[in-house]
């Protein structure tokens, strides 16, 4: 059997109703609060704010003797209600906590163990998944680095095709402004007069330079002025004879050498333009 006492409290005590209705036990009931086990009943609030409630007590030595006529049962019982008068439970639970018996769910180590499977799983692929994007990473950086070492090596050979190109344009230049040796060899075959012998034959820049033996060496200077290859012939230092019996002179002449007659100088080669290419892949994802 059950005492049952209603009761009114503040609302104020809602955090805290069972440890406040504790408190009524000796005055509500004929025990104190260490000889019975209790509980609260809560019902709905009044309509001026106040908390109605019932408490509900048992004699400890009552619910000893009910447990132990219980035998086997007692220590698998979650809670002991008691009986509103009507055959319906007051939904209440008397059974001290310390000897609630908690039930434990047989699937819980299967639950747990498949939880730590899936945070396995998912820390595996994450770690696949980083893996990827680090390989696809590399493979593009490798990527990035051939084509800028394809575009290094076409720039190269840009460059030395424009080298080729300037040094063509200098040299048809250089071919421009003055004539050939071959040029000055037949243009002087044709003018010196026989008799004469070229020791020497010199090009420096546009100085023409000639060293030889000749009988008519008094007369080159005019022979030699009438082509238009050179002007400005002249006789260096003194005429020298050979001393032999061909009566020949030794001459030194010079002569400035003129741009073959209708040459047309080369154009100035174009400036290449600049291309860069950097195959440096730390500076992806």
């Amino acid at each position: 059997a059950v005492l049952r006492r209603p009761l009114r409290l503040p609302a104020a005590a809602a955090p805290r109703v069972r440890d406040v209705v504790g408190f009524e036990i000796d005055r509500q009931t004929p025990f104190e609060q260490a000889q019975v086990h209790y509980d609260v009943r809560e019902g709905e609030p009044l309509a001026d704010g106040q908390l109605q409630v019932e408490l509900v007590v048992i004699p400890r030595q009552a619910m000893e003797q009910w447990l132990q006529q219980s035998g086997s049962w007692a220590g698998l019982l979650a809670g002991v209600d008691a009986d509103d008068g009507n055959g319906q439970p007051l939904g209440v639970n008397l059974l001290p906590a310390s000897q609630r018996h908690v039930a434990r769910d047989p699937m819980r180590r299967w639950n747990l163990l498949l939880g730590c499977a899936t945070v396995l799983l998912l820390a595996l692929a994450g770690t696949q998944l980083l893996a990827n994007r680090e390989n696809a990473a590399d493979q593009l950086r490798d990527q990035v680095n051939a084509a800028a070492r394809d575009a290094r090596a076409v720039a190269a050979e840009r460059q030395q095709l424009q080298q080729l190109v300037d040094g063509a344009a200098f040299l048809e230049e250089k071919r421009s402004a003055q004539p050939s040796t071959l040029e000055v060899w037949n243009e002087l075959t044709r003018l010196l007069p026989d008799g004469t012998y070229l020791e020497k034959l010199s090009v420096e820049g546009r100085t023409l330079q000639l060293i030889g033996l000749s009988r008519e060496a008094s007369q080159l200077v005019p022979l030699l002025q009438a082509s238009p290859l050179w002007t400005k012939v002249n006789l260096t230092g003194v005429l020298q004879a050979d001393g032999g019996a061909g009566g020949r002179d030794r001459f030194t002449l010079t002569a400035e050498l003129q741009p073959l007659p209708g040459a047309t100088p080369a154009p100035p080669a174009a400036t290449p333009a600049t291309e860069v290419a950097d195959g440096n892949a730390a500076d992806a994802p």
